[in-house]
């Protein structure tokens, strides 16, 4: 699985396997806990020499995330012991269960070394290739399974890897540059505005983060068109920070390494894009991410400044390190000129949905309760889980400004939805749902398919819903 490639096999599992494998193993040698295993080495010359014994835990708690994590379960086991290819073999399963089984292998199997020389005698063992064995009657759902499971691995990955670069090469214009190739392999329409459309599109909230930094700002759009013209698209917004030092109201130095993840959004987005033109979904889909730097300099935006905003509405800015509600602000109003069937934009937007929800799913705010619902479905069955937070009109009342249409920060109070509250002036009368990933983008891979790092998050969850309003 080097760069995100899964193979399809069709194996025939030797007769009597089962007898085998009990033969080799006593019975009080078998694991069941989910992690858990345990090494058969097989007499004679059959295509299978070693076979790894994974737990998986109770049978009636094995649901598509436990199919997941058990395959990211398999990859590590495989790679403790040195083997580069492995073979999941599922019995009576669907078209999900592979789906589910190659996303955690293709995400387990991932690695962000490219930074890095080449390891000289000590090298980890990757695993490259993965195949799934599946009884015959099964083949069907076999192969739908890898190809939206490998489509889908891949796009998270794909956001991995851009999250993962540092800020002196992931830069506003790398990150264009990544989609637009990304674009020409999956057949999507990309247009890519800097400094002279942004201007002429009235973007001024996202040229005034900009403007602190010698990094030139750039909206990125990428449209798949996979339905008829007339149909109304889905639009994604990500947030594309691509290194946030906090501008004037700086941020501690402690941890500031990881805003490289500020942009997290934004790659999702370019992800979840790859994989809806990969796998050439029935609708027309448009993926939108504003992307700048927020850093210091004689023209960086001061606390007390006042912007226009492409809306028309005027911000007071009291908190510089509030910016990435900024960047959206004007990408929600170009998204709303798109007369669009339906909006969901995600970010690291605030810490406080860290404090409210920690790292185990992030938080889901919008006008449309049965777009909050979809979005919900989605995260449970892509293993993205969120859960929905209000907007209610007593929290909007804490971004009213005494000088100017809204203040960019509501106070500490109730901080992701004061901050989803500020999205929503962007949106007008739009189907509209805020997705705050800021516990969920990175973090210390403690999921089987996970590393430390970067995690993707909401890649899946994204193709997900979209694939499901697809039906």
């Amino acid at each position: 699985m080097e760069g995100g490639e899964v193979a399809r096999a069709e194996v025939v599992a030797p007769a009597g396997l089962s007898d085998v494998i009990s033969a080799a193993l006593p019975a009080e040698d078998l694991k069941h806990k989910p992690g858990e295993s345990a090494t058969v080495y097989l007499n004679g010359g059959g295509v299978l020499r070693r076979v790894l014994l994974l737990g998986a835990g109770n049978r009636s708690k094995f649901d598509l995330e436990a199919t997941r994590r058990f395959a990211g379960s398999a990859v590590r086991a495989a790679e403790s012991i040195g083997v580069s290819g492995l073979t999941l073999y599922l019995t009576d399963v669907s078209a999900d269960a592979v789906q589910a089984a190659t996303e955690g292998a293709v995400l387990a199997a991932w690695r962000f070394t490219e930074m890095k020389n080449p390891d000289e005698g000590d090298a980890p063992v990757d695993v490259s290739s993965f195949e799934v064995m599946v009884d015959s009657d099964d083949l069907g759902a076999g192969e739908a399974g890898i190809r939206v499971g490998g489509a889908v691995g891949r796009a998270a990955n794909f956001a991995r890897t851009l999250q993962s670069r540092p800020g002196n090469v992931a830069t506003p214009s790398h990150l264009a540059d990544e989609a637009s190739r990304m674009a020409g392999e999956c057949a999507l329409d990309v247009t890519v505005m800097g400094p002279d459309e942004l201007e002429a599109e009235r973007m001024y909230a996202l040229l005034s983060v900009a403007q602190g930094s010698d990094e030139e700002p750039r909206l990125i759009v990428l449209r798949h068109n996979g339905g008829p013209d007339s149909e109304a698209p889905l639009v994604l917004v990500g947030k594309g920070l691509t290194f946030d030092a906090g501008g004037i109201s700086i941020k501690p130095a402690g941890g500031m390494e990881d805003m490289i993840f500020d942009m997290s959004g934004g790659a999702a987005v370019i992800g979840a894009m790859q994989a809806i033109g990969e796998l050439n979904v029935p609708l027309n889909v448009i993926g939108i991410v504003p992307s700048s730097e927020n850093l210091i300099n004689g023209r960086a935006m001061k606390p007390g400044d006042i912007i226009r905003s492409r809306e028309g509405k005027t911000i007071e800015v009291v908190n510089t390190d509030a910016e990435g509600r900024l960047i959206l602000a004007d990408a929600l109003s170009y998204a709303q000129g798109l007369d669009p069937a339906a909006i969901v934009d995600c970010a690291t937007l605030t810490g406080s949905v860290v404090i409210a929800l920690g790292h185990h799913a992030a938080a889901v705010f919008g006008t449309d309760d049965d777009l909050v619902d979809e979005l919900r479905a989605a995260g449970d069955r892509s293993g993205e889980r969120c859960w929905p937070l209000p907007l209610w009109d007593d929290y909007r009342r804490q971004i009213d400004s005494r000088v100017a249409d809204v203040v960019n920060v509501g106070g500490r109070p109730g901080g992701s939805i004061t901050a989803a509250c500020f999205l929503k002036e962007f949106v007008g009368d739009c189907r509209w749902a805020h997705l705050d990933i800021a516990g969920t983008a990175y973090g210390e891979g403690k999921l089987s398919y996970q590393r430390k790092g970067a995690a993707g998050f909401p890649t899946r969850l994204l193709v997900d819903w979209v694939r499901s309003r697809a039906g």
